[in-house]
């Protein structure tokens, strides 16, 4: 039976989500609405890697949760990419202000909440609860961040150039990314599918989902690095760890 993985990053109006079979030789891309379109879709996909945090401590020690604290080190120049999630309540709190106020009172040392970050709480509440009410979801749905695929591709090495300049695509970025998708053995179509996006998604939109399919495959072998090596549980028992 051909098993079926997806990587899955969120952009504007929904997820876009790149879908490929284990030998590489059936790729397509979706954009949805919601994840379980993805999880309860006709492909039923073995893994399904998402570019979103999953798992919710309910105090935050740091500068985020223990696997973007892990990750941070190894992107160098790209860790601006990671940002610090903060606790469940900062996160399920009703509107920006009581975020900030409930970030500060569960972090050390204290921390607001980006603006930025904020404005991913919608879908990070969509996945905590579709992994609450289906825990059995939580052997096939893991989180990544792309920047760590991309340097795993490249042998250790973070991306050289930036991915956004300024908010606006960087041609020269997304090129090497995409050079980096088929070394990997990713297939071309991906590079077409760059250049031409699904409507309201970019073309960084389209490799970084690209990259969270590539981890998919090696989660399915058993080939990712979790960061870090022994991830904790929030307190519902998902576990909180970035796999690349």
């Amino acid at each position: 039976m051909t098993r079926w993985v997806a990587g899955v990053d969120a952009y504007r109006a929904g997820w876009i989500a790149c879908v490929l079979t284990e030998d590489l030789t059936s790729l397509h891309f979706r954009v949805i609405l919601r994840l379980e379109e993805i999880v309860d879709g006709p492909d039923a996909p073995s893994i399904v890697s998402v570019d979103m945090p999953i798992g919710l401590p309910e105090r935050i020690e740091g500068s985020g949760r223990a696997c973007e604290m892990a990750v941070r080190p190894h992107l160098g120049p790209r860790q601006s990419s990671v940002f610090s999630t903060p606790s469940r309540r900062a996160v399920f709190a009703g509107d920006y202000a009581a975020s900030c106020a409930a970030a500060l009172a569960t972090s050390m040392p204290p921390r607001k909440v980006s603006k930025q970050c904020f404005m991913l709480f919608p879908r990070i509440r969509e996945i905590d609860g579709l992994l609450v009410a289906r825990p059995e979801l939580r052997a096939r749905v893991f989180e990544t961040h792309p920047e760590m695929s991309f340097l795993h591709m490249n042998g250790g090495r973070p991306a050289s150039l930036p991915k956004k300049i300024r908010s606006r695509a960087n041609p020269d970025g997304l090129q090497e990314r995409a050079q980096l998708l088929l070394a990997a053995g990713m297939p071309q179509d991906i590079v077409s599918t760059m250049e031409r996006p699904p409507a309201g998604a970019g073309g960084d939109d389209v490799l970084d989902a690209a990259a969270c399919t590539w981890t998919a495959l090696r989660i399915l072998r058993g080939e990712a690095v979790v960061y870090p090596s022994q991830p904790p549980r929030d307190a519902n028992g998902i576990e909180i760890a970035i796999r690349a």
